[in-house]
């Protein structure tokens, strides 16, 4: 009996030997490889000219990253196409996470509905990390300039007399589209200038090559709190907390105006997951840490840290928002 009972035992056993070294088999080579990952630098892409908005996010949040990650967090500009250049070259990445994205509304929302769409679709072709800052655009116009009010900017639109150009850091940018839906609100005219970012708008603007620019917060707060700039409008719902005494575009005689901006991290697709929960925990705790959250908000940005679902979620709302104010432009 009891060597009948040892070899109806044995296949059991047998089962239970081969078990682990079956789930390493399924495993793969590279899961040793996400397990000591990372293990060299991390490039951080941003797809506008240093001095814009998202560089100065890329820069604020990269140094805790890389200090909660275990390894340097290198920010590298790609500018070109309202960020599609940097998203294009983040897909032909290898998915090892080695490469990441702070990609802009414009990549992940906008351009996609824009003239000559993308050749990407970012509902899919893109690895979610997580949500990273959000900020309203500002109307602002250089401080020696006849322009003091968005009634006289407006004013300046309608008039036969003058003729007025507003920059933005690219075609489908936020600060493009709040400057289109202002001029199809208000009987304005201007004719928009585009750019490879906030940087070089602001530079032209400095310069007095254009009338005003719709530049994103962390651009434009500094040269307003400097003097340099005049700050017309806030484009967002509410007012920005670096600016408490410019009113938004809804406040003055356009209800409902609101037109805000945000920036969130992407992988190439196929990442590993591994990889993914990782890069999210480093990102997620440089966002909630108390001294990167302090020089964000120095410039304008509020964190928004979420999981790689979360922010699926939401860039599909916003995908769907965008596209239908596209259609409302009529470009």
């Amino acid at each position: 009996m009891w060597n009948r009972f040892a070899i109806c035992l044995l296949p059991l056993a047998l089962c239970v030997a081969i078990a682990p070294v079956h789930a390493q088999t399924q495993a793969g080579p590279g899961a040793a490889v996400e397990e000591k990952f990372p293990t060299r630098p991390i490039r951080l892409m941003v797809g506008f000219a240093p001095g814009g908005g998202t560089d100065i996010a890329a820069r604020i949040i990269a140094p805790k990253m890389g200090e909660l990650i275990g390894q340097t967090v290198v920010v590298e500009n790609r500018p070109g196409a309202n960020g599609d250049i940097a998203s294009a070259a983040l897909i032909r990445s290898a998915p090892d996470g080695y490469t990441i994205l702070l990609a802009s509304i414009g990549s992940l929302a906008i351009n996609s509905h824009m003239p000559g769409g993308t050749p990407f679709n970012p509902l899919k072709d893109f690895s979610f990390l997580s949500l990273g800052v959000y900020f309203p655009n500002i109307l602002v116009v250089k401080a020696e300039s006849g322009i003091k009010t968005l009634q006289d900017y407006i004013a300046a639109g309608k008039s036969k007399e003058t003729e007025v150009f507003f920059g933005s850091s690219g075609s489908g940018s936020t600060g493009h589209l709040a400057g289109e839906l202002l001029k199809a609100r208000s009987g304005m005219y201007a004719q928009h200038v585009n750019y490879k970012g906030g940087g070089p708008a602001m530079t032209d603007l400095l310069g007095g090559n254009t009338d005003a620019v719709v530049a994103s917060a962390p651009t434009a707060v500094p040269l307003v709190q400097t003097g340099k700039l005049t700050a017309l409008a806030v484009t967002g719902a509410v007012r920005a907390r670096a600016l408490p005494d410019v009113k938004t575009v809804a406040e003055q005689g356009f209800p409902g105006f609101d037109a805000v901006n945000w920036y969130a991290f992407v992988a190439p697709p196929e990442t590993p997951r591994p990889i993914v929960d990782k890069l999210n925990a480093a990102i997620v705790g440089a966002l909630k840490d108390p001294g990167t959250i302090e020089k964000l908000a120095n410039v304008g940005m509020e964190t928004d840290p979420s999981t790689p679902e979360q922010m699926a979620a939401y860039v599909k709302k916003q995908y769907d928002l965008w596209g239908d104010v596209v259609k409302t432009i009529k470009f």
